[in-house]
């Protein structure tokens, strides 16, 4: 493994194997993306989970993974404090109208052809597949379903019995994780996007967590960029977590 790469993983987390993982970026046009893909050589227990996150990296599947882009700082993880952030009016209002029109679920992450056709349609409509072929089963069980954290759930959002949102959350023992969230784009008027992290706010206040991470926030990108809405929050910058009011 490389040495700056060792540097910046928690001592404790169990490696089997490092992938590289170079690519077009994602996030940025016309720039390459570096994020080294880590296969855990087993289940992350929540403490061990805790430390994954506050070392900045991310999950998707089986793997974690974190930023190593040459000449490139863009993307900042990024984690709320639970007992600092600020409920605003608007915050309370959006809670208020999702709990009073949605139906919420939790249950363990699964497939079914009803979410990957909401995936899909998300995925599609907010422009997030670049072009990309649409997902199948095998690529949605890959990236939502499949985990190396001892305690992933999911959160369903129904509208009359209609899926209209999902989001996967990783748990540590002092901390949740959105992972992802898709959501029907018609029903714009519940906010469902910023719902759903309403409401993982609120489970983690319910549960004594103390952060909630929220992911990679990149100025320049706009579906990322709406995390800064969300304060105070933490990002971490050159190695340490940097507070912004």
């Amino acid at each position: 493994m490389d040495e700056v790469l060792a540097k910046r993983l928690p001592p404790s987390l169990p490696i089997l194997r490092v992938l590289e993982n170079v690519h077009p970026c994602s996030y940025l046009a016309d720039r390459t993306a570096n994020m080294p893909l880590i296969l855990p050589s087993r289940y992350l227990s929540t403490d061990e989970f805790d430390q994954v996150l506050a070392h900045g990296l991310r999950r998707s599947g089986y793997f974690t993974y974190l930023t190593t882009c040459d000449g490139c700082k863009a993307c900042e993880p990024t984690r709320v404090e639970v007992a600092r952030f600020r409920w605003s009016y608007s915050w309370r209002r959006i809670l208020k109208r999702g709990d009073q029109a949605l139906q919420v679920h939790f249950g363990e992450p699964d497939y079914s052809d009803e979410k990957l056709r909401l995936f899909n349609m998300h995925r599609n409509q907010r422009e997030l597949g670049q072009g990309d072929r649409a997902y199948e089963a095998s690529d949605y069980e890959g990236f939502l379903v499949d985990t190396c954290c001892d305690s992933t759930f999911e959160i369903q959002f129904r509208k009359e019995d209609q899926l209209v949102a999902v989001s996967i959350v990783d748990c540590g023992t002092e901390s949740l994780s959105a992972v992802y969230t898709y959501f029907d784009p018609k029903f714009e008027k519940l906010s469902l996007g910023t719902y759903a992290i309403l409401k993982q706010m609120q489970l983690a206040e319910n549960t004594g967590r103390k952060y909630v991470y929220l992911g990679l926030y990149v100025a320049e990108n706009q579906h990322l960029n709406y995390k800064a809405r969300f304060t105070p929050q933490e990002r971490l910058i050159d190695g340490r977590w940097v507070t912004f009011e």
